[in-house]
C-alpha cells in the first residue's frame, strides 16, 4: 500500500488510549441487550443504550423476528427498488405512515441511510439547506452530498437561525434539518419558534425523530406530535435501532414527497433490503408501545428521577430535559477515567470526547430504558457521583 499504508499507519492514538489503559469502544458484551449486561462475565448495569422502550429482548418481539426468518429467510437478496420489496415493508410502511400522520413513508436498512439519501437530494443547486451545528452526523454528510447552500446556525438558537433565513433568497427552496431531540444533549429542538420562521420566510421542515420516536409525543409518535405541529412538519425521519429494537429507518411525508424520493434516493436504490426480521421485530414494538402507554409513563419517572438525583449530586446536565442525560465533565482525560472506573464497579456508560465535540464540552452520555428500575437508577446515580468525586470532578 505504500504512502497510504505509511500514512495510515502514523495513526496512534487509539493505541495510546489503550497503553494508559482508558480505552472505552468496542467493549465486548456477552448477552442481549438488558438493563444488565455480561462484560467479561461480570454483570453491569447498562446506561449506555439506546433502546429507550427497553424492547430488544421482548418475547413477543423476538418471536416476530423468529416468524419472520421462517417465513421469508434471512435476507432479501437485493435493493427495494428491484427485488427487494416484500409485502412485510409495505405493512411496515403504512403502519409508520399513521403513526407520525403523514400520507406515506419509506424504509431504509439504516438510519444513517436515510438522511444521507433524503437531505442530499431534496433541495438543489441554488437552494438553500439550513442546519443546528449539533445536528446527527447523518445529516451533515447528507448535505455534503447536496449541490445547496448549506448554512448552520447555533445549536437551538431561533435567533441565530432567523439571522440565515434572512440571507436566503426569498424565491429559493429552503429546507431546514433538526434532530428533535439532540443525541448527545438530550435536549428538545425548539420546534415552535422553529415553525414560526420556518412559515415567515417560506421555508420547509424536517425533523430527524431517531432519539424522540417512543419517547416523545402521543403513544410515542415523535417531536412533531408533542408539540401538536405534525401538519407543519414536512418530512418526518425515524429509526428503529432505538426504541423500536430493530435496525433501520424511515422517511415519512406527502405522497408526491415520497415519491420523488423513492425513485432518486440513491442510499436507498443502491443498497440492499432492510431483513425480514427487522421490519417484522418493528411492527411488534410498534403495536407493544401502543398497547403499554405505561412503558413511556415510567421512562419519563426514571427521567426525572435521574436528573433530580445527579443535579443534587452537583453534575452539571445541560439543557437536558429527556432520558439522555449529559454528564459535563469538560475534560478529555477524566472523562475517559470516569468511563473505566465505573465499569470496573458495574456500571456501562459512554464518553463523548474531542474531536467528536469541544474539548470544553466533554461528557459523559447517561441514558435510560423504560425497563429500568428505580433501584437500578439509584444505584448508577450513587457510583457515578463516587467515582466523580475520586477523580476530583466533583467537591
Amino acid at each position: 500500500m505504500g504512502i497510504l499504508k505509511d500514512k495510515l499507519s502514523s495513526y496512534d492514538a487509539p493505541q495510546k488510549a489503550m497503553q494508559a489503559g482508558i480505552y472505552p469502544y468496542f467493549r465486548e458484551i456477552e448477552s442481549e441487550q438488558d438493563t444488565e449486561v455480561l462484560i467479561n462475565g461480570k454483570k453491569v448495569l447498562m446506561f449506555g443504550s439506546n433502546s429507550y422502550l427497553g424492547l430488544t429482548n421482548h418475547p413477543k418481539v423476538k418471536e416476530a423476528a423468529k416468524a419472520a426468518i421462517d417465513k421469508y429467510g434471512t435476507g432479501c437478496a437485493g435493493s427495494r427498488f428491484l427485488n427487494g420489496t416484500l409485502d412485510i415493508h409495505t405493512k411496515l410502511e403504512n403502519k409508520l405512515a399513521r403513526l407520525v400522520n403523514k400520507d406515506a413513508a419509506l424504509c431504509y436498512s439504516t438510519g444513517f441511510q436515510v438522511n444521507l439519501g433524503v437531505v442530499s437530494i431534496l433541495t438543489g443547486r441554488h437552494d438553500y439547506l439550513l442546519l443546528d451545528e449539533l445536528d446527527h452526523a447523518s445529516i451533515i454528510e447528507g448535505s455534503r452530498l447536496s449541490f445547496s447552500k448549506v448554512l448552520k446556525f447555533a445549536h437551538n438558537d431561533m435567533d441565530a437561525l432567523e439571522s440565515k433565513l434572512k440571507v436566503c433568497h426569498k424565491d429559493r427552496i429552503k429546507l431546514i434539518v433538526v434532530d428533535g431531540i439532540f443525541s448527545m444533549e438530550g435536549d428538545i429542538i425548539n420546534l415552535p419558534e422553529l415553525v414560526r420562521l420556518a412559515e415567515k420566510y417560506k421555508a420547509s421542515v424536517m425533523v430527524d425523530d431517531a432519539h424522540s420516536l417512543g419517547v416523545l409525543g402521543k403513544n410515542g409518535s415523535g417531536t412533531a406530535s408533542h408539540f401538536g405541529l405534525t401538519d407543519k412538519v414536512d418530512l418526518i425521519m425515524g429509526t428503529f435501532s432505538k426504541s423500536f429494537a430493530s435496525l433501520g429507518g424511515f422517511i415519512a411525508s406527502d405522497k408526491e414527497v415520497i415519491n420523488f424520493i423513492k425513485h432518486n434516493s440513491r442510499s436507498l436504490i443502491f443498497s440492499a433490503s432492510m431483513t425480514p426480521a427487522s421490519a417484522a421485530t418493528v411492527l411488534a414494538s410498534i403495536e407493544i408501545m401502543e398497547n403499554e402507554p405505561e412503558r413511556i409513563k415510567h421512562l419519563w419517572d426514571i427521567t426525572a428521577l435521574a436528573l433530580k438525583g445527579f443535579k443534587s449530586a452537583g453534575f452539571d446536565t445541560g439543557k437536558s430535559e429527556t432520558p439522555i442525560i449529559p454528564l459535563f465533565i469538560r475534560d478529555d482525560i477524566k472523562s475517559l477515567q470516569l468511563t473505566q472506573i465505573l465499569l470496573a464497579d458495574g456500571v456501562f456508560v459512554n464518553p463523548v470526547v474531542s474531536p467528536a465535540v469541544p474539548k470544553e464540552d466533554c461528557l459523559i452520555r447517561y441514558s435510560l430504558m423504560a425497563t429500568h428500575t428505580k433501584e437500578q437508577v439509584e444505584t448508577s446515580i450513587e457510583k457515578i457521583t463516587k467515582a466523580a468525586k475520586s477523580l476530583g470532578i466533583l467537591g
